[in-house]
């Protein structure tokens, strides 16, 4: 059942592999067979070493979610660096990313989104991670918008809040990724325009 062989690793190849094995299960298997000893028998290692990497299953699947959450983020801010420094093109470019995110990430990563439901630790992962987003967004976009630093945080919060309300939405097939996108950059273009 060992999907490699059992060698000696260094510590952060070791952990890429057992995410790597645990991506795959719940990708193959879903989230319900996805647990710390599973993964360790899958990677030819002994359950310690899955434990000392994760601590828990909530641990395993946050890191799964951050390995998945940091490819995104690292997406966007490489368009971001190819996008003209115009509100209109930044609000698309973000908008775009940001629902692209949901439907290019995979069935894995909707199932692990499930899965977090519920778990105190996942939720609290869950809103530093939009609090993370909030961030992004308020940084990229002030230099586009004349409010406060705290009203722009705001707005941010809302638009953020927007994308997920958007975004749940285009996953059940309510609207398109493209209109769902231009939805959004809209929102965001009148939110923060120099204008308002």
């Amino acid at each position: 059942m060992s999907e490699t062989p059992a060698r000696k690793l260094p510590k952060a190849q070791r952990r890429e592999q057992l995410l790597d094995i645990a991506q795959t299960i719940v990708r193959e298997e879903g989230t319900d067979a996805l647990t710390l000893g599973y993964v360790a028998e899958r990677a030819g290692v002994s359950k310690p070493i899955a434990y000392e990497h994760f601590k828990t299953r909530s641990g395993l699947l946050i890191a799964l979610y951050e390995q998945i959450d940091a490819q995104q983020v690292q997406a966007l801010l490489e368009a971001l660096k190819r996008t003209r420094k115009r509100l209109e093109d930044v609000a698309r470019v973000m908008s775009a990313a940001y629902m692209h995110c949901y439907t290019s990430a995979g069935p894995e990563w909707h199932a692990i989104t499930a899965a977090m439901k519920g778990d105190e630790e996942m939720e609290a992962f869950h809103r530093e991670l939009l609090d993370s987003y909030v961030a992004i967004y308020r940084e990229t976009l002030a230099p586009y918008s004349n409010l406060e630093r705290d009203a722009l945080h705001l707005r941010c919060v809302g638009i953020i809040g927007a994308a997920e309300a958007i975004s749940r939405d285009m996953l059940r097939g309510l609207v398109d990724e493209a209109t769902a996108a231009e939805t959004l950059a809209s929102l965001i273009v009148s939110w923060l325009s120099r204008k308002a």
